[in-house]
């Protein structure tokens, strides 16, 4: 199956290169896309409600401080994507917590070069 990227129109701050695909500078970046554009495709919220929850992100950064030269713009869209699931009921805050707070913990625990590994 083919998955339509969001259009320019839809999400204009998206980094994007010369031909319109997404650009991303870290691997967490392009899963964090990946796993919006899927929530999108279940059904779980529509563009229109993805690009207000990301504009509401963007906003209270810019409120709190944030330059807005580009290199947050995936932080946003990881907090608009945490807010949106939560939100709708798919995950609770509590469980977001945990879950980043085991792969913090994972990432200190870890040797310098080897993979992070979440435990069980």
């Amino acid at each position: 199956m083919t998955r339509a990227i969001p259009s320019a129109a839809e999400l204009p701050d998206l980094p994007r290169d010369e031909q319109g695909s997404p650009v991303f500078r870290e691997p967490w970046q392009a899963q964090a896309f990946a796993m919006a554009l899927r929530l999108h495709e279940a059904g779980h919220f529509t563009w229109t409600e993805w690009a207000a929850a990301l504009a509401d992100q963007i906003r209270r950064a810019q409120a709190a401080g944030d330059p807005d030269l580009g290199e947050t713009y995936y932080l946003h869209w990881l907090a608009a994507l945490e807010h949106l699931v939560a939100t709708k009921g798919l995950v609770s805050t509590d469980e977001l917590t945990e879950r980043k707070d085991a792969w913090a913990e994972a990432a200190r625990t870890t040797p310098h070069g080897m993979p992070i590994q979440l435990r069980r």
